[in-house]
């Protein structure tokens, strides 16, 4: 594996980690068997989104690379060919670790160039995995950002997010959190298949009422709506509605993109699961990575109105909230603005 290879730009000579501090372990659990995780000192965790990206964010953390959720089409799965790793069942089960993630993350938070910008979280991976169960990154990391008064937002299919809604309900006193669970349908059949390794739907929307009841706004982001397999109108209906008797204050739609590295996987799971859609599929995506427009905006329209119907609207950003923290000036921080538009 390409552990020394990996900089922090085109440009960076060092190296995020260096082969010395790396350690592999495999535990032999139920929760675990079949996982390894390699066990790194990070030199950096607040990453910067690259100019070119689509997402509505600026900065990043991601505690955790590759993800035991195994969902056959994301599009993290690319990121594992930088270490050559395989970005198939490799991404799924060789998961690195960055150990020193909540103590860096403070540090580089109390620097003087960190201006206090919003940071996304679980855009890459999520950092409610399996992993996070063992590992136990994230309390560290949201206590660093709630003695900040940082802004910050967490999009999620793990239900182990309830294990720190003290501590989120403590950050949301003093900075603006943003908490978004992404579930993008509720068939059951097609969730087993095509999202192995995470929380079912049910349980993924009984986590937004848990938050939502304790005070916590909470979106779903609906991800990803899968052509022909989730988009037909009774079960854009069923999934809309099961996000509204959730308590979900918005509901934002994404339809299934198939970048390098995930196209390959998903490709193969179609043509095992569903070989009579693999012509259809060529023809969605012959022009890149992304659904026509065209479909894109006809599934925003119809999933916008069934919101409607059953009383919720689509994402908007919340009030910034005016609480000053150690090293942080009062008022909205700069990056907050774009941010939940999305999360």
């Amino acid at each position: 594996m390409r552990w020394e290879n990996l900089s922090e730009g085109p440009a960076g000579p060092a190296a995020l980690f260096g082969a010395g501090a790396v350690v592999t372990r495999t535990i032999d659990t139920p929760e675990f068997r079949g996982i390894t995780f390699h066990e790194v000192r990070a030199r950096s965790i607040v990453n910067r989104v690259p100019g070119a990206s689509r997402m509505p964010f600026e900065w990043t953390v991601n505690p955790y690379r590759g993800c035991s959720h195994a969902c056959v089409y994301c599009f993290a799965r690319k990121t594992h060919s930088y270490l050559d790793l395989d970005t198939g069942l490799g991404f799924d089960s060789q998961i690195v670790v960055k150990t020193n993630a909540p103590e860096l993350l403070r540090r580089e938070l109390a620097a003087p160039r960190w201006t206090g910008a919003h940071i996304a979280m679980g855009t890459n991976v999520d950092c409610y995995q399996r992993a996070e169960g063992r590992y136990r990154l994230m309390p560290g990391i949201i206590e660093a950002l709630r003695d900040r008064a940082n802004p910050f937002s967490i999009l999620t299919k793990g239900t182990l997010i309830l294990r720190d809604l003290p501590l989120l309900r403590e950050a949301a006193e003093v900075t603006e959190v943003g908490i978004s669970v992404s579930v993008g349908f509720t068939d059951t059949a097609l969730w087993r298949t095509v999202e192995p390794g995470t929380p079912s739907p049910t349980a993924r929307l009984n986590a937004v009422r848990t938050l939502t009841d304790a005070g916590i706004e909470c979106g779903v982001l609906m991800a990803p709506v899968i052509p022909f397999l989730g988009d037909s109108p009774d079960r854009l209906r069923a999934t809309v509605r099961a996000v509204a008797e959730s308590g979900a204050t918005s509901v934002t739609p994404l339809v299934l993109h198939l970048r390098p590295g995930a196209r390959e996987w998903f490709a193969a799971w179609l043509g095992e699961h569903h070989p009579h859609l693999v012509e259809r599929y060529e023809r969605m995506y012959a022009g890149g990575s992304y659904a026509p427009t065209w479909y894109q905006r006809m599934i925003t329209r119809q999933v916008h109105e069934l919101a409607a119907e059953f009383g919720i609207g689509p994402a908007r950003r919340g009030a910034a909230r005016k609480a000053a923290g150690p090293g942080r000036p009062d008022g909205p921080a700069s990056a907050g603005a774009t941010q939940l538009t999305l999360l």
